[in-house]
């Protein structure tokens, strides 16, 4: 498990970008912007326990969508994957008319938006295919000009990103519709982005297609739509749970919930999101740092495309001292990548929900005097080899800078307003935010089409009442969810672990393990085509509207993300069967089956009934009256 995960520990400690603009005296004022902006992203987590937040939910989300400006709009749209299987989170953006669907990294460590391109001479094999300009109505090269790096034709403007853990993404840039979903009531954008003709390191390898730069920058996306003043000078992001992911991001301004904690981020600190971190407690008890010790470097920083958090020498020891001490009652034990140096525990469990009488809580604290508590999962990743062992996610920089990635940020509403220059930080269910979202005035998500035909790739489909896809018959009961699987294995030696697989992909689509079968495979190669079906759960004959939506809907959003070990994926086909309508026999199959067992033991207990009234009439006929002379038997020596 990569220790950055996705390129986003890169961006915080060096980062070469060629930025576009509109005229020398634009890219002084950019660069004075750059140095005053500024965020935050801290942790904390609720237990079980915790006062009610659902209550408070459901009074926030009624002033949610709500902006300050008439004139502007939000982007609702939804965070898939597992910050700890995949190293990273990312959303759908489409590009183009019509759009091309791309999942993105959601980055606040990052400025530019980019993909690859169909032109690229080295770019990774993705999830989704590459951005094809020839196919877009709307495409337009960003002519070259004496404010940007252009291409070796000096006809357009080029980029050039490069991270720490040595890799990099370069190529040219483009302007073309950007569009954010059917969650959002955002309409498409145009806005400038990158298109990819060089890829290495962990960008080539990952499965996500790209990056969704929400930096400060005039190429960052978030920038680029206030300054058209479609979204006002704010997101937030919410980062999903332990061993569950997904979450929510909205691109705009919204109301914070009446308990949202705030502390100042300077934007003066650093390029960039940085947070005035003083004290960590644990168990209540100050760590004995130096009170500078988190103010050296970049200060504390945050990063949504790092998955771990990075603290100095002097503040790691300490923390590890302090956590250790805590919990003498476990079995240290290695890590699950020998490789590093990883500190495990086992013996706590597999609740997640009991982790918080096990490990001690964290607490920061900042300069206004805040406090920001951490649970377990905002600190101890899940050991992948042994059951109940967990390890912990923050380890020691190379630096003097403490870097605060998404793990200390699960299950936290993360509002980054840029324009006040603050962060606010609420506990709340971050895989199901996005519900919260969709008020009235946003447009129902579209399900899935199956791609029997090109003339529907990138087509939103229509929908019946049902909310099911057009062409499902009013009424129908769905009996079988189908979808074939092409799996591309990454070692040629591995051949897939189907029972293993069936697992994972019932934890994605969010059904029982039993409703997953695997129909049938054939395989070429080290290519595999395996046919899936969704069956109704438990003793259901049928799968419901609402289910089978949520199913498709997961399916169609690319939401499966497997672990690297089961290759890439891409789904062929998907079909709903009706539920079958049952015959006389099958309709009453248990009534019958119950009849038969209550003759059969009625039968059984007449036949015994007889048998004993036989035996007993054989012995009263033996019985010899008191007097009658018997043989005597003779002793038999032992």
């Amino acid at each position: 498990m990569a220790r950055t995960s996705a390129p986003l520990l890169a961006t915080i400690t060096f980062c070469i970008i060629f930025v576009f603009s509109s005229s020398i005296q634009d890219q002084i004022n950019d660069s004075k912007l750059n140095q005053r902006r500024t965020m935050i992203i801290p942790l904390h987590h609720s237990t079980h326990d915790d006062p009610p937040r659902k209550r408070t939910v459901h009074d926030w989300r009624r002033h949610l969508h709500q902006s300050d400006l008439p004139h502007t709009f939000n982007a609702c749209m939804r965070l898939y994957d597992d910050l700890l299987t995949n190293g990273y989170y990312t959303t759908r953006l489409g590009i183009g008319s019509p759009p091309q669907k791309f999942a993105l990294i959601v980055d606040t460590g990052s400025t530019v938006t980019y993909v690859p391109c169909s032109s690229c001479e080295q770019c990774g094999k993705h999830q989704d295919p590459r951005f094809q300009p020839e196919l877009s109505t709307t495409y337009q090269a960003v002519k070259c000009n004496p404010s940007c790096n252009c291409d070796e034709e000096g006809k357009q403007c080029t980029y050039e990103r490069r991270y720490a853990e040595m890799s990099s993404s370069s190529g040219v840039l483009g302007d073309d519709l950007i569009s954010f979903g059917n969650e959002s009531e955002l309409t498409p954008q145009r806005a400038v982005f990158g298109c990819e003709n060089v890829e290495t390191g962990d960008l080539y390898s990952q499965r996500a297609d790209g990056i969704m730069g929400l930096g400060r920058g005039r190429l960052s996306i978030v920038d680029q739509l206030v300054d058209k003043n479609v979204i006002s000078d704010s997101f937030s992001l919410c980062y999903g749970g332990m061993d569950v992911g997904g979450g929510a991001m909205v691109l705009g301004k919204i109301s914070p919930p009446p308990d949202m904690m705030f502390t100042h981020s300077d934007p003066f600190r650093s390029p960039y999101y940085n947070i005035e971190l003083k004290e960590l407690h644990v168990a209540g008890k100050p760590l004995k740092l130096s009170p500078n010790v988190f103010d050296k470097g970049h200060g504390t920083v945050l990063d949504s495309g790092t998955t771990y958090a990075y603290f100095p020498e002097e503040a790691f020891v300490a923390f590890k001292n302090a956590i250790m001490k805590e919990i003498h009652s476990l079995k240290r034990i290695g890590g699950p990548d020998p490789n590093f140096n990883d500190i495990c525990f086992s013996g706590a469990g597999r609740d997640i929900s009991q982790l918080s009488k096990i490990f001690p809580k964290v607490d920061m604290i900042f300069s206004n005097g805040q406090k920001l508590s951490m649970s377990p999962e905002n600190y101890l990743f899940r050991h992948t080899k042994v059951s109940g062992a967990y390890c912990l996610g923050i380890f020691q920089n190379g630096d003097s800078t403490t870097l605060l990635g998404g793990i200390v940020v699960r299950n936290t509403l993360v509002t980054y307003d840029r324009e006040d220059d603050k962060i606010g930080f609420w506990k709340t269910n971050c895989s199901e935010l996005w519900k919260s979202l969709n008020f009235s005035g946003t447009p129902a998500p579209a399900p899935l089409v199956s791609n029997t035909s090109d003339s529907n790739v990138g087509m939103p489909p229509s929908l019946a009442p049902s909310g099911l896809p057009a062409g499902v018959p009013p009424g129908i009961r769905i009996g079988v969810i189908t979808f074939d699987m092409e799996i591309s294995m990454n070692k040629s030696h591995m051949k897939p672990n189907f029972t293993e697989l069936s697992e994972f992909i019932a934890h994605e689509l969010e059904v029982d393990d039993s409703q997953v079968r695997m129909i049938n495979s054939t395989y070429k190669g080290y290519d595999y085509l395996v046919r899936w079906g969704i069956f109704p759960a438990g003793s259901a004959n049928y799968i419901s509207n609402t289910t089978a939506l949520n199913i498709i809907l997961r399916l169609k959003e690319h939401h499966m993300q497997l672990p690297e070990k089961f290759g890439s994926y891409q789904l062929v086909e998907w079909n709903i069967e009706p539920q079958r309508k049952l015959t006389w026999w099958q309709q009453h199959f248990v009534a019958v089956i119950i009849g038969a067992v209550i003759t059969l033991i009625f039968c059984l207990s007449t036949i015994g009934i007889w048998l004993v009234w036989r035996q007993r009439q054989q012995t009263w006929n033996a019985y010899k009256p008191v007097g009658a002379i018997v043989p005597e038997q003779e002793l038999q020596p032992l």
